[in-house]
């Protein structure tokens, strides 16, 4: 399962995900912090994607109650309710 998540309340505007038998194989971000963010990407490609999204669910930037970990974990549930 591909798709293509928006962000909402985070500097990256958007989240490439690939799900395959319930694993994450590419993981890429649309804007934010480019480091960052692609080594988020390379920590998790290869993990269980549920596994994932629970570790990261819930963490904040700067108080805005969101972050881009925090919208790759409802990427991750969205593809996974779609399959």
């Amino acid at each position: 399962m591909t798709i293509n998540y928006r962000t909402r309340g985070t500097c990256s505007r958007a989240i490439d995900l690939t799900i395959e038998n319930g694993i994450i194989t590419h993981v890429a971000f649309t804007g934010g912090c480019n480091g960052n963010l692609k080594g988020i990407s390379r920590l998790v490609t290869g993990r269980d994607a549920k596994e994932v999204a629970e570790t990261l669910k819930g963490v904040d930037c700067g108080g805005k109650g969101t972050s881009c970990p925090d919208q790759l974990s409802k990427a991750i549930e969205q593809a996974l309710a779609q399959e």
